[in-house]
């Protein structure tokens, strides 16, 4: 047992490098504090600093340790290379009782690798999630099944999850279903009310929603969609706008200059476009709850829209969420420009289509993920002998 320095409680390290990351985090962070058995510490790891800060403070907190990184070339390998040895440096000064990772990114496989090596437990939340294709999403899928191979506690989002991790022979005793703790966000969030929008256009396209004006929220940044996959999916947008003369496109654009570029070039002055910086967690929350329909690569909006009742349109030809698709409540559109328009004028126009795919609820979680997480760190750690109740889902992911 690792305790803190006021040797009362362990150290839980929350490991975040991205926005994401941080956003599902902040919610067990809370739940580990609000039950005061154990200590959270929040490590960023520099991936993205700027975005995990804002996303942070939108729960009001902030990271406890933030790694300097020095990036030169902004590679994986540099990327990788220089989180292990600030983790690991950190870990050898200050070591935790448990490394809590979270998804699939780069940072995610960081602090696995630093946990593993020094023989400290790994638990993954939102973990059993495949695509069955290493190349899509990339490098992510491969990074969640190294992940798989090291955790000493599986959370699962859901049943569908946690059977995938079963098929890889995974013991049943270190699964557990928690659902995903990026409904908990969400809909804290959400309860707050009123947002302030920094950007007033993304203010107004909000308010003309509000009036039964069509809004459209677009994320598009994954990395296999660079180049001409992504401009055929920002061409599709411009067509939609100029069929449908009511609908307004809310774009926030990826802070990666290969996004941005590709996105000024094909949407820049395209009237009823607003493209914008990356908006604050409770902006995007506005946003999406006011949107008529999303368009969308980002697995979070999957599990996040489903809240407000709005369908989505994966830009992705697989997802590791298809629950979301089985549900009703997501459609597989890839980035071919026709399939994008077809489907996407079908939903804009048919207010019955949009209810029929949003009949069955959310399929992704109940708003108790952080409260689950937190009961089975203590139970792992032997701080409780208290039974968890799983997230339950009937089959094709529909909430019970």
């Amino acid at each position: 047992m690792v305790w803190n320095e006021q040797g009362t409680r362990p150290r839980v390290w929350l490991v975040m490098g991205t926005r994401p990351e941080a956003i599902k985090l902040a919610p067990v962070a809370e739940a580990i504090v609000a039950a005061g058995r154990m200590e959270p510490v929040l490590v960023a790891t520099g991936q993205h600093p700027t975005m995990v800060d804002q996303a942070l403070e939108t729960f009001g907190a902030r990271a406890d340790v933030t790694l300097p990184l020095h990036r030169r070339d902004g590679g994986q390998p540099e990327l990788l290379g220089q989180m292990l040895t600030g983790l690991d440096e950190l870990a050898e000064r200050e070591p935790p009782a448990v490394v809590v990772v979270q998804g699939d990114t780069t940072t995610t496989l960081a602090g696995t690798l630093a946990a593993f090596w020094r023989r400290i437990p790994v638990v993954h939340l939102e973990a059993g999630l495949r695509s069955f294709d290493l190349a899509a999403p990339f490098p992510e899928e491969l990074n969640r099944r190294l992940v798989t191979q090291a955790a000493s506690l599986h959370l699962p989002p859901t049943p569908a999850a946690a059977e995938n991790l079963s098929r890889e022979l995974v013991a049943a005793e270190r699964i557990l279903v928690t659902g995903n703790t990026s409904v908990d966000a969400i809909r804290a969030i959400a309860d707050r009310g009123a947002v302030d929008y920094r950007d007033e256009r993304v203010a107004a396209a909000v308010e003309a929603a509000t009036r039964g004006e069509p809004l459209v929220l677009v994320t598009a940044h994954r990395r296999e969609s660079w180049g001409e996959p992504l401009r055929q999916v920002l061409r599709a947008v411009a067509e939609l706008v100029a069929r449908h003369p009511g609908v307004r496109v809310v774009l926030p654009a990826h802070p990666n200059p290969a996004v941005r570029e590709l996105v000024g070039a094909e949407l820049g002055g395209v009237s009823r476009v607003v493209v914008t910086e990356p908006l604050r967690y409770d902006e995007l929350a506005g946003a999406l709850a006011a949107a008529t329909l999303v368009l969308s690569d980002s697995g979070g909006i999957q599990e996040e829209a489903p809240t407000f009742g709005v369908p989505v349109l994966v830009l992705r030809e697989v997802t590791e969420r298809m629950e979301a698709v089985h549900a009703g409540c997501a459609r597989l559109v890839g980035t071919d420009r026709e399939l994008i328009v077809r489907t996407a004028s079908e939903l804009l126009t048919d207010p019955r289509a949009r209810a029929a795919m949003m009949s069955n609820g959310n399929p992704f979680g109940d708003g108790k993920a952080a409260s689950r997480t937190e009961l089975a760190l203590a139970r792992l750690l032997g701080l409780s002998a208290e039974p968890v109740e799983e997230f339950a889902a009937l089959p094709g992911g529909v909430l019970v």
